[in-house]
């Protein structure tokens, strides 16, 4: 049976408390909901961290320091602590909790880019928090920014740790940015790519790019270098994820991506949607890679190399 490693990502930095009352925000709910994601077949957990008080995104190591600790004494998931952290944050606040965490992986935005979510805002009439509306319209004018000089930056200071990346790639165009990198020396095999579809501002969710999207890598980089994932934002999420796992790619779930568990239904957690997907693979006759089978797959240092 091929083994899938599913990625889940527990709460990100565009979905706003508003959207879903499901979405974890303290840190007892971030830690809580990826111990029960792990438990239900995720064997890496993508973190991000929220101010408490009223769910804003945060780069704070003092509040990822609340989870992350209860997360690794409850699970042998795989840590993967962003360096995303949200458009609107600068570069130093988006490494921070990985500087001083040294985890196994770290993910890594292959690019700048338009990063929009803004058509959310017109399905809201009543906000929980002064913070949302205004985070939401503007992100028209949000630009990600990930240039040449901070990726060579995030790989030559968290690659001194021994900590690896999920290479987030939005579009074709990142794939070949990571050959550049490469190149450079500054990334070695076996990498884990995390292919991207549906974002505003990124490629579209179509099979046909998926695809382009396989094709391309395994013409920059052969097919033995790399593990390759798949996550699809919001409705797309479900159908593309088992696209991907039919063309043998890994998984990536959550409520950064989706909110949803079906057309017009919200994910009562994180484990529901990781349930799911574990019953999808398994119709395949795949079964889920262990955090163990994960870490042999993607050579990462092991989790009691972490500083958390």
């Amino acid at each position: 049976m091929a083994k899938v490693i599913i990625t889940c990502a527990v709460t990100g930095g565009a979905h706003t408390p508003t959207m879903s009352d499901a979405l974890p925000v303290t840190p007892d709910e971030i830690a809580q909901s990826s111990i029960e994601a792990a438990e239900a077949g995720a064997s890496i957990l993508h973190l991000h961290a929220r101010n408490p008080e009223n769910g804003a995104p945060t780069g704070d190591p003092e509040i990822y320091q609340r989870f992350l600790g209860v997360i690794r004494q409850r699970t042998d998931a795989v840590v993967n602590i962003t360096t995303g952290g949200s458009a609107t944050m600068p570069l130093a606040d988006r490494l921070a909790a990985a500087r001083r965490f040294r985890p196994e992986m770290c993910s890594l935005n292959m690019g700048s880019m338009n990063f929009a979510f803004f058509p959310a805002a017109e399905r809201i009439t009543a906000w929980k928090h002064d913070w949302e509306r205004d985070y939401i319209v503007n992100s028209d004018d949000y630009i990600f920014r990930n240039t040449f000089r901070d990726i060579a930056q995030i790989l030559e200071t968290l690659g001194e740790a021994g900590t690896r990346f999920e290479h987030e790639c939005y579009d074709v165009g990142h794939l070949y940015n990571l050959a550049h990198f490469i190149d450079r020396g500054l990334v070695r095999p076996p990498f884990f790519i995390q292919m991207i579809f549906g974002v505003l501002g990124g490629i579209g969710p179509d099979l046909e790019n998926l695809v382009y999207m396989k094709s391309t890598a395994d013409r920059l980089f052969g097919r033995d270098a790399y593990q390759w994932s798949v996550l699809a934002a919001g409705r797309h999420q479900m159908p593309f994820l088992t696209q991907a796992a039919l063309l043998g790619g890994h998984v990536r779930v959550g409520l950064e991506d989706s909110l949803f568990i079906g057309r017009g239904t919200l994910a009562a957690s994180n484990a529901q949607q990781v349930e799911k997907i574990v019953r999808i693979i398994h119709e395949m006759g795949h079964e889920p890679a262990t955090p163990e089978e994960a870490r042999a797959m993607l050579g990462l240092k092991g989790g009691d190399r972490v500083e958390f």
